[in-house]
C-alpha cells in the first residue's frame, strides 16, 4: 500500500462524515453506524427514522449514494477494502426479498424445464440471485447484457 492509498478505516471516515452531512442537509434525524463485515469490508448504516428519502424507489438513492461515495474515495487515491452503504435497514430487507424471489424462480424453471430472463438488476440485486439459485441443484444462472441493463437469465442444468 502506498502512503497516499488511505486506509480501509480511514476511507470509512469519509464516507461515514459524507453520508452524515446528506442526514444533515436534508434536515433528517439519523445517526451513522460502522459495521465490520469482514476483514475487506465495512458497512456504513444509517439508522433513524422516516429515511425514506434516502432509499428511493426501488433503492436508487443507495445506489446512487453509493456511486457518490466511490467517487469521493477515488479522489483520494486507490480503493483500499470496500465500503457498504445501508439505510434504515434497506440491505437486509431487499436481500430476503430476492432470495425468496430467486427461489420462487428456481422452482419455476424446475418445474417448467424453460429458462427465465429477469428483469435488469443492479449488480449487487444479481450477486444475491446467482448466490441463492447457484445453490439449488437443477438450476444455473447467467448474466447477460449491458449495463446498466445486464439482467441474470435461470436455465435448467
Amino acid at each position: 500500500m502506498s502512503a497516499t492509498t488511505p486506509t480501509l478505516d480511514e476511507q470509512a471516515s469519509q464516507v461515514e462524515q459524507f453520508l452524515q452531512g446528506l442526514v444533515d442537509a436534508f434536515g433528517l434525524v439519523g445517526t451513522v453506524e460502522r459495521r465490520a463485515v469482514d476483514e475487506e469490508t465495512v458497512e456504513l448504516a444509517v439508522l433513524g427514522d422516516d429515511l425514506g428519502l434516502l432509499i428511493g424507489p426501488k433503492g436508487q438513492t443507495i445506489q446512487a449514494l453509493h456511486e457518490l461515495a466511490r467517487t469521493v474515495l477515488y479522489r483520494g487515491g486507490a480503493l483500499e477494502g470496500r465500503i457498504r452503504i445501508d439505510v434504515g435497514g434497506y440491505r437486509e430487507r431487499r436481500r430476503a426479498a430476492l432470495e425468496r424471489f430467486a427461489t420462487q424462480v428456481a422452482e419455476s424453471v424446475l418445474a417448467s424445464g424453460q429458462a427465465k430472463a429477469l428483469e435488469p438488476m443492479a449488480p449487487p440485486d444479481r450477486k444475491v440471485v446467482h448466490d441463492v439459485i447457484n445453490g439449488i441443484d437443477g438450476v444455473v444462472t447467467t448474466s447477460e447484457g449491458e449495463e446498466p441493463r445486464r439482467r441474470v437469465v435461470v436455465r435448467p442444468a
